[in-house]
């Protein structure tokens, strides 16, 4: 399936809370839930800087949905984000039965930018989502907001860092 231009309304709504989360201290992910009629049930962003580190976006969904909505309403959202989930998060989209994940980059892409830029890498492995949830329908990375996502976190991880170059 291709990105629609609502795909990429929703991944610029998440890209705007990954900013607000930025502009509030945390680290710069958001994530939207979207109904299968095309509703924004939720919407969230990362909210780790008070030490609890599953406060991420995707988790906060997959916690709001279960408690939420029935398991045929779950299976017809999508969640839009803007970084892949990570394993905790992938493995809580496939235990609540989420539908299909859009994302605007992939954690490869992140890894490879954390590392270009001499910061910490993330304390757990960064899988390809269909690695922890083998049937998950995803989608991602999506080129058209790669540059303004890779500003935020360089502006989180890496303040100093030169990045020349952008692959």
């Amino acid at each position: 399936m291709a990105i629609s231009e609502t795909d990429l309304r929703h991944l610029r709504r998440c890209v705007e809370l990954a900013r607000e989360a930025l502009d509030d201290g945390d680290e710069p992910f958001g994530s939207v839930l979207v109904s299968g009629a095309g509703s924004v049930l939720f919407e969230g962003r990362n909210r780790v800087r008070g030490g609890d580190s599953t406060r991420h976006p995707e988790f906060e969904i997959s916690r709001w949905a279960a408690a939420n909505l029935t398991p045929e309403a779950r299976a017809a959202a999508v969640v839009y984000t803007s970084g892949e989930h990570c394993p905790m998060c992938a493995a809580s989209h496939g235990w609540v039965g989420l539908g299909r994940i859009v994302y605007a980059v992939s954690s490869a892409q992140l890894s490879g930018w954390l590392s270009r830029w001499g910061a910490a890498p993330a304390p757990v492995a960064a899988l390809p989502i269909t690695t922890v949830v083998p049937a998950a329908v995803v989608e991602g990375p999506v080129p058209e907001l790669e540059d303004e996502i890779r500003s935020l976190h360089r502006a989180c991880f890496a303040p100093g860092a030169v990045d020349a170059s952008p692959e």
